[in-house]
Protein backbone atom coordinates (compact mmCIF):
# COMPACT_ATOMS: atom_id res chain seq x y z
CA UNK A 1 0.00 0.00 0.00
CA UNK A 2 1.45 3.76 -0.75
CA UNK A 3 1.72 6.26 1.66
CA UNK A 4 -0.81 8.05 -0.15
CA UNK A 5 -3.22 5.62 0.45
CA UNK A 6 -1.92 5.35 4.06
CA UNK A 7 -3.21 9.01 4.22
CA UNK A 8 -6.00 8.08 3.03
CA UNK A 9 -7.14 5.99 5.32
CA UNK A 10 -5.96 8.32 8.13
CA UNK A 11 -8.23 10.83 6.82
CA UNK A 12 -11.26 8.51 7.55
CA UNK A 13 -10.51 6.91 10.29
CA UNK A 14 -8.91 9.36 12.63
CA UNK A 15 -11.06 11.91 11.73
CA UNK A 16 -14.14 9.40 13.39
CA UNK A 17 -12.34 8.75 16.70
CA UNK A 18 -12.66 10.72 20.21
CA UNK A 19 -9.65 9.70 21.98
CA UNK A 20 -10.27 7.09 24.80
CA UNK A 21 -7.56 6.80 27.20
CA UNK A 22 -7.97 2.96 28.78
CA UNK A 23 -9.65 0.16 26.91
CA UNK A 24 -13.27 0.06 27.26
CA UNK A 25 -14.36 -3.95 28.18
CA UNK A 26 -17.82 -4.65 29.19
CA UNK A 27 -17.32 -8.16 30.57
CA UNK A 28 -19.59 -11.38 30.61
CA UNK A 29 -22.71 -9.63 30.04
CA UNK A 30 -26.46 -10.50 29.42
CA UNK A 31 -26.68 -10.90 25.74
CA UNK A 32 -28.61 -7.07 25.62
CA UNK A 33 -25.58 -5.24 27.12
CA UNK A 34 -27.01 -5.14 30.47
CA UNK A 35 -23.87 -5.87 33.06
CA UNK A 36 -23.53 -8.89 34.43
CA UNK A 37 -20.38 -10.92 36.69
CA UNK A 38 -17.68 -11.80 34.58
CA UNK A 39 -15.93 -14.77 34.45
CA UNK A 40 -12.43 -14.52 35.69
CA UNK A 41 -11.07 -11.63 33.85
CA UNK A 42 -7.59 -11.89 35.91
CA UNK A 43 -6.71 -15.06 34.72
CA UNK A 44 -7.21 -17.42 37.90
CA UNK A 45 -6.83 -20.73 38.52
CA UNK A 46 -4.98 -22.26 35.79
CA UNK A 47 -2.65 -25.06 37.89
CA UNK A 48 -0.73 -25.20 34.29
CA UNK A 49 0.97 -21.97 33.93
CA UNK A 50 -1.49 -20.93 30.74
CA UNK A 51 -3.77 -18.51 32.10
CA UNK A 52 -2.36 -14.98 31.28
CA UNK A 53 -0.49 -12.55 33.50
CA UNK A 54 -0.59 -9.10 33.57
CA UNK A 55 1.12 -8.34 30.32
CA UNK A 56 1.93 -5.00 28.19
CA UNK A 57 -0.48 -4.37 25.18
CA UNK A 58 -4.59 -3.46 24.61
CA UNK A 59 -7.51 -5.72 24.73
CA UNK A 60 -9.08 -5.55 21.49
CA UNK A 61 -11.21 -7.68 19.11
CA UNK A 62 -9.89 -10.16 16.86
CA UNK A 63 -12.28 -11.50 15.39
CA UNK A 64 -16.47 -12.15 16.09
CA UNK A 65 -19.55 -13.11 14.93
CA UNK A 66 -22.91 -12.35 15.80
CA UNK A 67 -25.57 -14.47 16.95
CA UNK A 68 -28.20 -15.36 14.56
CA UNK A 69 -31.04 -17.60 16.00
CA UNK A 70 -30.99 -21.02 17.24
CA UNK A 71 -29.76 -24.07 15.00
CA UNK A 72 -32.11 -25.71 13.33
CA UNK A 73 -33.12 -29.49 14.62
CA UNK A 74 -31.18 -28.85 18.56
CA UNK A 75 -34.40 -27.71 20.47
CA UNK A 76 -33.94 -30.33 22.25
CA UNK A 77 -30.81 -31.71 23.18
CA UNK A 78 -28.77 -28.88 21.43
CA UNK A 79 -25.02 -30.87 20.52
CA UNK A 80 -24.55 -33.13 24.05
CA UNK A 81 -21.97 -35.43 23.19
CA UNK A 82 -20.23 -33.42 20.33
CA UNK A 83 -17.29 -31.61 20.28
CA UNK A 84 -17.77 -28.41 18.24
CA UNK A 85 -14.70 -26.85 16.60
CA UNK A 86 -15.34 -23.41 15.48
CA UNK A 87 -12.68 -21.95 12.89
CA UNK A 88 -12.02 -18.00 13.11
CA UNK A 89 -9.55 -15.87 11.48
CA UNK A 90 -7.90 -13.05 13.49
CA UNK A 91 -7.32 -9.45 12.18
CA UNK A 92 -4.87 -8.73 14.85
CA UNK A 93 -2.24 -10.77 16.48
CA UNK A 94 -1.50 -10.43 20.47
CA UNK A 95 0.17 -12.71 23.64
CA UNK A 96 -3.15 -13.83 25.60
CA UNK A 97 -6.69 -14.45 24.31
CA UNK A 98 -9.95 -15.08 26.13
CA UNK A 99 -13.20 -15.93 24.10
CA UNK A 100 -17.21 -15.13 24.64
CA UNK A 101 -19.73 -17.96 24.35
CA UNK A 102 -23.08 -17.25 24.09
CA UNK A 103 -26.52 -18.78 24.83
CA UNK A 104 -28.67 -15.93 23.50
CA UNK A 105 -31.49 -18.36 21.64
CA UNK A 106 -31.31 -21.09 24.51
CA UNK A 107 -34.13 -21.51 26.05
CA UNK A 108 -32.55 -23.75 29.15
CA UNK A 109 -29.16 -23.36 30.65
CA UNK A 110 -25.61 -24.10 28.27
CA UNK A 111 -23.32 -26.54 30.77
CA UNK A 112 -19.44 -26.37 28.72
CA UNK A 113 -17.95 -29.60 30.07
CA UNK A 114 -14.72 -28.31 28.64
CA UNK A 115 -13.64 -26.05 25.85
CA UNK A 116 -10.37 -25.04 24.29
CA UNK A 117 -8.69 -22.54 22.30
CA UNK A 118 -5.44 -23.19 19.58
CA UNK A 119 -3.53 -21.94 17.02
CA UNK A 120 -5.01 -23.97 13.77
CA UNK A 121 -1.95 -25.83 12.09
CA UNK A 122 -2.63 -24.47 8.91
CA UNK A 123 -5.62 -22.62 7.02
CA UNK A 124 -9.24 -24.04 6.74
CA UNK A 125 -8.38 -27.34 9.18
CA UNK A 126 -9.30 -28.62 12.06
CA UNK A 127 -5.90 -29.87 13.36
CA UNK A 128 -4.36 -27.22 15.75
CA UNK A 129 -0.22 -26.14 16.09
CA UNK A 130 -0.17 -28.88 19.21
CA UNK A 131 2.27 -26.31 21.07
CA UNK A 132 -0.32 -23.41 21.45
CA UNK A 133 -3.25 -26.12 22.78
CA UNK A 134 -4.86 -24.68 25.83
CA UNK A 135 -7.52 -24.97 28.06
CA UNK A 136 -10.09 -22.35 28.41
CA UNK A 137 -11.25 -21.68 32.15
CA UNK A 138 -13.98 -19.76 33.41
CA UNK A 139 -13.48 -18.19 37.20
CA UNK A 140 -10.46 -20.95 37.14
CA UNK A 141 -13.17 -23.62 36.17
CA UNK A 142 -12.59 -26.17 33.45
CA UNK A 143 -16.46 -25.53 33.10
CA UNK A 144 -19.24 -23.14 33.48
CA UNK A 145 -22.95 -23.06 32.81
CA UNK A 146 -24.34 -20.24 30.86
CA UNK A 147 -28.27 -19.19 31.73
CA UNK A 148 -30.46 -19.03 28.64
CA UNK A 149 -30.16 -15.76 27.16
CA UNK A 150 -26.48 -15.04 28.18
CA UNK A 151 -23.01 -14.97 27.37
CA UNK A 152 -19.79 -15.71 29.68
CA UNK A 153 -16.39 -14.48 29.03
CA UNK A 154 -13.53 -17.06 29.56
CA UNK A 155 -10.40 -16.29 31.72
CA UNK A 156 -7.68 -14.56 29.75
CA UNK A 157 -4.98 -17.37 28.59
CA UNK A 158 -1.13 -16.83 27.59
CA UNK A 159 -1.17 -18.12 23.74
CA UNK A 160 0.78 -16.34 21.02
CA UNK A 161 -1.84 -15.78 18.51
CA UNK A 162 -0.65 -14.38 14.93
CA UNK A 163 -2.34 -11.81 12.58
CA UNK A 164 -3.81 -12.77 9.64
CA UNK A 165 -4.43 -16.46 11.14
CA UNK A 166 -6.96 -19.30 11.56
CA UNK A 167 -7.65 -19.98 15.54
CA UNK A 168 -9.68 -22.91 16.52
CA UNK A 169 -12.28 -22.99 19.45
CA UNK A 170 -13.05 -25.27 20.90
CA UNK A 171 -16.52 -26.39 22.97
CA UNK A 172 -18.24 -29.48 24.48
CA UNK A 173 -21.41 -30.42 26.15
CA UNK A 174 -22.12 -33.25 27.66
CA UNK A 175 -25.01 -32.43 29.15
CA UNK A 176 -28.48 -31.85 26.35
CA UNK A 177 -29.39 -28.22 26.16
CA UNK A 178 -30.71 -26.68 23.34
CA UNK A 179 -31.42 -24.91 20.78
CA UNK A 180 -27.66 -24.10 19.81
CA UNK A 181 -27.28 -20.38 19.55
CA UNK A 182 -25.35 -20.01 15.89
CA UNK A 183 -23.93 -18.12 13.14
CA UNK A 184 -25.11 -19.81 9.52
CA UNK A 185 -23.78 -19.10 6.16
CA UNK A 186 -20.16 -17.80 7.74
CA UNK A 187 -18.40 -18.38 4.56
CA UNK A 188 -16.18 -20.42 6.80
CA UNK A 189 -15.99 -24.37 7.38
CA UNK A 190 -15.59 -25.43 10.75
CA UNK A 191 -16.05 -29.25 12.13
CA UNK A 192 -17.43 -31.20 14.94
CA UNK A 193 -16.66 -34.78 16.42
CA UNK A 194 -18.24 -37.09 18.10
CA UNK A 195 -17.29 -37.58 21.67
CA UNK A 196 -15.11 -35.02 24.07
CA UNK A 197 -12.31 -34.06 21.58
CA UNK A 198 -11.70 -30.44 22.99
CA UNK A 199 -7.54 -31.22 23.14
CA UNK A 200 -7.16 -33.01 20.41
CA UNK A 201 -4.17 -31.73 17.63
CA UNK A 202 -4.94 -33.99 15.24
CA UNK A 203 -7.86 -33.71 12.96
CA UNK A 204 -8.72 -37.20 12.86
CA UNK A 205 -12.04 -36.98 15.03
CA UNK A 206 -13.12 -33.91 13.12
CA UNK A 207 -15.00 -35.58 10.47
CA UNK A 208 -18.43 -33.60 10.46
CA UNK A 209 -17.97 -30.34 8.31
CA UNK A 210 -20.60 -27.57 8.65
CA UNK A 211 -20.47 -23.68 7.55
CA UNK A 212 -21.26 -22.19 10.82
CA UNK A 213 -20.20 -20.87 14.00
CA UNK A 214 -21.44 -22.32 17.17
CA UNK A 215 -21.66 -20.64 20.70
CA UNK A 216 -18.42 -18.62 19.99
CA UNK A 217 -19.20 -15.00 19.55
CA UNK A 218 -15.84 -13.08 20.23
CA UNK A 219 -12.35 -13.83 20.30
CA UNK A 220 -10.32 -10.63 21.93
CA UNK A 221 -6.53 -10.92 21.54
CA UNK A 222 -3.84 -8.66 24.67
CA UNK A 223 -1.91 -7.03 21.76
CA UNK A 224 0.76 -4.44 20.90
CA UNK A 225 -0.23 -4.64 17.23
CA UNK A 226 -3.09 -3.03 17.79
CA UNK A 227 -4.95 -0.14 19.94
CA UNK A 228 -8.76 -0.50 18.89
CA UNK A 229 -10.95 -2.12 17.45
CA UNK A 230 -13.31 -1.02 14.28
CA UNK A 231 -16.85 -2.85 14.32
CA UNK A 232 -18.10 -3.58 10.98
CA UNK A 233 -21.85 -3.56 11.33
CA UNK A 234 -24.34 -4.60 8.59
CA UNK A 235 -26.19 -7.29 6.54
CA UNK A 236 -25.09 -10.06 3.83
CA UNK A 237 -23.28 -7.49 1.84
CA UNK A 238 -20.92 -6.86 5.58
CA UNK A 239 -21.55 -10.74 6.33
CA UNK A 240 -19.77 -11.46 3.01
CA UNK A 241 -22.56 -13.65 1.30
CA UNK A 242 -20.95 -14.87 -1.88
CA UNK A 243 -17.63 -14.27 -0.90
CA UNK A 244 -14.99 -17.67 -1.12
CA UNK A 245 -15.31 -19.72 1.45
CA UNK A 246 -12.16 -19.92 3.74
CA UNK A 247 -10.86 -16.99 1.67
CA UNK A 248 -11.24 -14.66 4.50
CA UNK A 249 -12.64 -11.88 1.31
CA UNK A 250 -15.10 -9.94 2.99
CA UNK A 251 -14.57 -6.40 2.83
CA UNK A 252 -13.80 -5.96 6.47
CA UNK A 253 -11.17 -8.58 5.99
CA UNK A 254 -9.65 -6.41 3.55
CA UNK A 255 -10.18 -3.55 5.57
CA UNK A 256 -8.13 -4.87 8.02
CA UNK A 257 -5.55 -6.33 6.10
CA UNK A 258 -5.51 -2.75 4.37
CA UNK A 259 -4.86 -1.00 7.69
CA UNK A 260 -2.11 -3.05 8.69
CA UNK A 261 0.15 -2.77 5.59
CA UNK A 262 -0.49 1.06 5.88
CA UNK A 263 0.82 0.65 9.62
CA UNK A 264 3.82 -1.69 8.65
CA UNK A 265 4.87 0.96 5.74
CA UNK A 266 5.03 3.52 7.82
CA UNK A 267 1.98 5.38 7.34
CA UNK A 268 0.35 7.33 10.44
CA UNK A 269 -2.63 5.69 10.35
CA UNK A 270 -4.62 4.41 13.47
CA UNK A 271 -3.53 0.50 14.38
CA UNK A 272 -7.03 -0.70 14.41
CA UNK A 273 -8.24 -4.45 14.01
CA UNK A 274 -11.53 -5.11 12.67
CA UNK A 275 -14.63 -7.43 13.62
CA UNK A 276 -17.59 -8.54 11.62
CA UNK A 277 -20.97 -7.94 13.05
CA UNK A 278 -22.87 -8.79 9.66
CA UNK A 279 -26.19 -11.04 9.60
CA UNK A 280 -27.42 -12.26 6.19
CA UNK A 281 -31.16 -10.60 5.89
CA UNK A 282 -30.92 -8.24 8.62
CA UNK A 283 -32.62 -4.87 8.68
CA UNK A 284 -32.40 -1.50 10.34
CA UNK A 285 -35.95 -1.79 11.64
CA UNK A 286 -37.59 -4.95 11.64
CA UNK A 287 -36.20 -8.49 13.10
CA UNK A 288 -35.89 -11.15 10.62
CA UNK A 289 -38.64 -13.66 13.12
CA UNK A 290 -40.62 -13.55 16.28
CA UNK A 291 -40.34 -14.69 19.10
CA UNK A 292 -38.18 -13.27 22.60
CA UNK A 293 -35.55 -12.88 21.67
CA UNK A 294 -35.84 -12.07 17.72
CA UNK A 295 -33.99 -14.72 15.44
CA UNK A 296 -31.71 -11.97 13.22
CA UNK A 297 -32.25 -9.65 15.43
CA UNK A 298 -32.75 -5.21 14.23
CA UNK A 299 -30.30 -3.44 13.85
CA UNK A 300 -31.62 -1.75 16.47
CA UNK A 301 -32.03 -3.95 18.98
CA UNK A 302 -28.70 -5.87 18.52
CA UNK A 303 -26.69 -2.60 18.22
CA UNK A 304 -25.85 -2.36 21.80
CA UNK A 305 -24.57 -6.24 22.00
CA UNK A 306 -22.90 -6.42 18.80
CA UNK A 307 -21.46 -3.11 18.10
CA UNK A 308 -21.02 -0.89 21.30
CA UNK A 309 -20.15 -3.67 23.74
CA UNK A 310 -17.47 -4.99 21.63
CA UNK A 311 -13.61 -4.91 23.05
CA UNK A 312 -12.35 -1.22 22.89
CA UNK A 313 -14.56 -0.47 20.14
CA UNK A 314 -13.43 2.97 18.75
CA UNK A 315 -15.50 3.10 14.91
CA UNK A 316 -18.26 1.49 14.08
CA UNK A 317 -19.06 1.45 10.19
CA UNK A 318 -22.92 1.00 9.67
CA UNK A 319 -24.13 -1.06 6.51
CA UNK A 320 -27.95 -1.22 6.35
CA UNK A 321 -30.57 -0.42 5.06
CA UNK A 322 -31.33 -2.86 1.70
CA UNK A 323 -33.20 -5.35 3.17
CA UNK A 324 -35.53 -3.08 5.08
CA UNK A 325 -36.22 -2.48 1.09
CA UNK A 326 -36.27 -5.43 -0.05
CA UNK A 327 -37.80 -7.55 2.68
CA UNK A 328 -40.64 -4.78 3.33
CA UNK A 329 -43.95 -6.32 2.91
CA UNK A 330 -45.15 -3.52 0.96
CA UNK A 331 -42.65 -1.23 -0.67
CA UNK A 332 -45.15 1.15 -1.47
CA UNK A 333 -45.93 1.93 1.72
CA UNK A 334 -42.02 2.33 3.01
CA UNK A 335 -40.43 5.92 3.08
CA UNK A 336 -36.68 6.36 2.84
CA UNK A 337 -37.35 8.80 5.58
CA UNK A 338 -38.49 5.62 8.16
CA UNK A 339 -35.16 3.78 7.15
CA UNK A 340 -33.20 7.16 7.85
CA UNK A 341 -34.35 7.49 10.93
CA UNK A 342 -33.51 4.51 12.41
CA UNK A 343 -30.09 5.02 11.33
CA UNK A 344 -29.90 8.21 12.84
CA UNK A 345 -30.96 6.46 16.34
CA UNK A 346 -28.05 4.22 15.83
CA UNK A 347 -25.42 7.20 15.27
CA UNK A 348 -27.18 9.08 18.47
CA UNK A 349 -26.82 5.79 20.28
CA UNK A 350 -23.30 5.67 19.64
CA UNK A 351 -22.47 9.38 20.10
CA UNK A 352 -24.01 8.76 23.56
CA UNK A 353 -20.86 6.43 24.13
CA UNK A 354 -18.58 9.18 22.95
CA UNK A 355 -18.12 7.28 19.48
CA UNK A 356 -18.76 8.41 15.82
CA UNK A 357 -19.95 6.90 12.91
CA UNK A 358 -19.23 5.81 9.39
CA UNK A 359 -21.87 5.37 7.67
CA UNK A 360 -21.92 3.58 3.90
CA UNK A 361 -24.27 4.00 0.83
CA UNK A 362 -26.84 1.21 -0.49
CA UNK A 363 -25.14 -0.19 -3.52
CA UNK A 364 -27.51 -0.68 -6.34
CA UNK A 365 -29.48 -4.14 -7.02
CA UNK A 366 -31.15 -3.89 -10.44
CA UNK A 367 -31.75 -6.93 -11.97
CA UNK A 368 -32.00 -8.66 -8.25
CA UNK A 369 -35.88 -10.40 -7.79
CA UNK A 370 -36.87 -7.29 -6.01
CA UNK A 371 -35.84 -4.65 -7.67
CA UNK A 372 -39.04 -2.19 -9.05
CA UNK A 373 -39.26 1.21 -9.45
CA UNK A 374 -40.66 1.96 -5.64
CA UNK A 375 -37.49 0.14 -4.53
CA UNK A 376 -34.92 1.95 -6.21
CA UNK A 377 -36.40 5.37 -5.64
CA UNK A 378 -36.26 4.36 -1.64
CA UNK A 379 -32.53 3.43 -2.34
CA UNK A 380 -31.92 7.06 -3.93
CA UNK A 381 -33.89 8.47 -1.08
CA UNK A 382 -31.94 7.00 1.36
CA UNK A 383 -28.42 7.71 -0.26
CA UNK A 384 -29.31 11.05 -1.13
CA UNK A 385 -30.00 11.82 2.94
CA UNK A 386 -26.31 9.92 3.37
CA UNK A 387 -24.47 12.12 1.01
CA UNK A 388 -25.81 15.12 2.29
CA UNK A 389 -24.25 14.65 5.31
CA UNK A 390 -28.00 14.39 7.40
CA UNK A 391 -27.40 11.08 8.80
CA UNK A 392 -23.56 9.86 9.83
CA UNK A 393 -20.50 11.51 10.80
CA UNK A 394 -18.93 10.18 7.59
CA UNK A 395 -19.66 7.93 4.90
CA UNK A 396 -17.82 6.04 2.28
CA UNK A 397 -19.75 5.73 -0.63
CA UNK A 398 -20.34 2.06 -2.08
CA UNK A 399 -22.57 2.79 -4.11
CA UNK A 400 -20.33 5.18 -6.46
CA UNK A 401 -17.47 2.53 -6.33
CA UNK A 402 -19.77 -0.48 -7.78
CA UNK A 403 -22.38 0.51 -9.64
CA UNK A 404 -21.79 0.57 -13.56
CA UNK A 405 -21.52 4.05 -14.67
CA UNK A 406 -23.54 3.44 -17.87
CA UNK A 407 -26.18 2.02 -15.97
CA UNK A 408 -26.63 3.00 -12.54
CA UNK A 409 -28.71 1.18 -11.25
CA UNK A 410 -26.44 -2.47 -11.50
CA UNK A 411 -23.31 -3.59 -10.14
CA UNK A 412 -20.32 -3.31 -12.97
CA UNK A 413 -20.31 -6.82 -14.33
CA UNK A 414 -16.64 -7.47 -12.38
CA UNK A 415 -18.26 -6.58 -8.88
CA UNK A 416 -21.58 -8.74 -9.31
CA UNK A 417 -21.34 -12.17 -8.06
CA UNK A 418 -23.69 -12.96 -10.14
CA UNK A 419 -26.85 -12.93 -8.32
CA UNK A 420 -26.58 -8.87 -9.15
CA UNK A 421 -27.31 -7.91 -4.89
CA UNK A 422 -23.96 -9.43 -3.68
CA UNK A 423 -20.57 -8.59 -5.11
CA UNK A 424 -17.49 -10.67 -6.11
CA UNK A 425 -14.52 -11.41 -4.02
CA UNK A 426 -13.48 -8.15 -6.28
CA UNK A 427 -16.27 -6.24 -5.30
CA UNK A 428 -15.73 -6.99 -1.81
CA UNK A 429 -12.37 -5.27 -1.71
CA UNK A 430 -13.27 -2.49 -4.12
CA UNK A 431 -16.04 -1.66 -1.00
CA UNK A 432 -12.55 -1.69 1.26
CA UNK A 433 -10.69 0.64 -1.28
CA UNK A 434 -13.30 3.09 -0.59
CA UNK A 435 -11.81 3.61 2.84
CA UNK A 436 -9.28 5.90 1.04
CA UNK A 437 -11.66 8.39 -0.18
CA UNK A 438 -14.36 8.85 1.86
CA UNK A 439 -16.49 11.94 2.25
CA UNK A 440 -16.35 13.99 4.89
CA UNK A 441 -19.38 15.14 6.36
CA UNK A 442 -20.04 18.81 5.43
Amino acid sequence: MTRRHGYGLLATMVALVVAISAAIYVGATLDDGHRNTRAGGQGRGNSAGDVAPASAGTWVGTWSAAPVEGEPGTEVRGLAGRSLRNVVHTTAGGTSARVTLSNLYGRQPLTIARASVAVAAGENSAAADARTMRPLTFGGSPSVTVPAGRQIVSDAVRIAVPRDSDVLVTTYADVPSGPVTYHPRARQVSYAAVGDHTEDADATAYTERTETWRYVTALDVLSEQADGTVVALGDSLTAGSTSTVGANRRWPDVLADRLHAAAESGADVPRYSVVNQGIGGNRVLRPGGTGTPAPNASGLSRFGRDALGRTNVRVVVIDLGVNDILRARDPKALRASSIVAGLRELVAEARGRGLKVVGATLMPFGGFHGYSATTEALRQGVNAEIRGGRVFDTYVDFDEALRDPYDPRRFRVEYDSGDHLHPSDAGYARMAEVFSRSSPRP
